[in-house]
């Protein structure tokens, strides 16, 4: 039976639609028994109205600015900070790259110029990469599609590309899979889309190839919840249950437990914290 010690895709309350602060998603995390607990907050123009491509307000987003001060172990948990970050155009580039920032959240000037991407990732340990807005992609080719991901893997803070298999978007499955195992990157093997189409439908059969290719190519995944109320922290039913159903080796789940997730955060070039 496939292990799962981590849980590195939850929301809290910052996401809107999500309903569990910190501290009680740490708590299921515990209750769990999980080994360390990854906050993703969604970092998007869908949370405030006036956010686009191109304008956003800094105040708005300053909740991951200051994640530094959350404690690095709480209840036993280690718990790091990240972001899903929205993919938002076909050559993957991400929410807040082309949003330009001058000034902190007091209105004081920047001493240079920044990106408002570049400006909240900076405390983040890790990002992975999701599509939700699916309008600008929804004429994409495969080969389209495959530039895409291609695009946001390259992203040096990415480390995971976020429910590929039920995005809606074509893609070439091996191509982007190998592409990530060759960069240390991670592909996501997400509970929530699972548990809700299961797996008579459409995401069922795309979550399966992904993890096929992901088994022989050698790519590491994560084992997800996606959770959006601290009572679906740590359950990822489904997504073991598909991947025990091809018999998915436990070492490339890189969610296996917390070294293993932190090791992995490692090889694809990202700083691990100290506790």
């Amino acid at each position: 039976m496939l292990q799962n010690r981590c849980d590195v895709h939850t929301h809290t309350l910052f996401s809107r639609h999500a309903y569990s602060t910190v501290r009680e998603n740490v708590l299921a995390a515990r209750d769990a028994g999980l080994e360390l607990l990854g906050v993703t907050d969604h970092f998007s123009d869908m949370l405030f109205p006036g956010a686009d491509l191109t304008h956003a307000d800094l105040r708005d987003y300053q909740y991951f600015i200051n994640t530094t001060t959350w404690p690095r172990t709480l209840e036993g948990v280690r718990l790091l900070h990240g972001a899903e970050a929205d993919i938002r155009t076909l050559d993957g580039r991400l929410f807040g790259q082309d949003v330009a920032v001058a000034e902190d959240i007091t209105g004081g000037p920047l001493r240079s110029v920044t990106t408002l991407y570049d400006r909240v990732v900076a405390s983040c340990d890790y990002v992975i990469a999701s599509v939700h807005y699916r309008e600008f992609a929804r004429e994409a080719t495969v080969s389209q599609g495959t530039e895409m991901y291609l695009g946001a893997l390259a992203q040096p803070k990415v480390l995971a590309l976020g429910h590929a298999g039920r995005a809606g978007v074509p893609f070439d499955v091996r191509e982007v899979v190998g592409e990530a195992a060759r960069l240390g990157k991670l592909m996501e093997i997400n509970n929530h889309s699972l548990e809700a189409r299961r797996r008579e439908g459409r995401t069922w059969q795309s979550c399966r190839s992904i993890a096929e290719a992901c088994a022989e190519l050698g790519c590491r995944v994560i084992v997800s919840s996606d959770a959006h109320v601290c009572t679906d922290v740590g359950r990822v039913p489904a997504a073991l249950e598909l991947l025990e159903g091809i018999g998915f080796p436990q070492e490339l789940v890189a969610t296996r437990c917390a070294a293993a997730f932190l090791d992995a955060m490692s090889e694809a070039g990202l700083t691990v914290p100290a506790l």
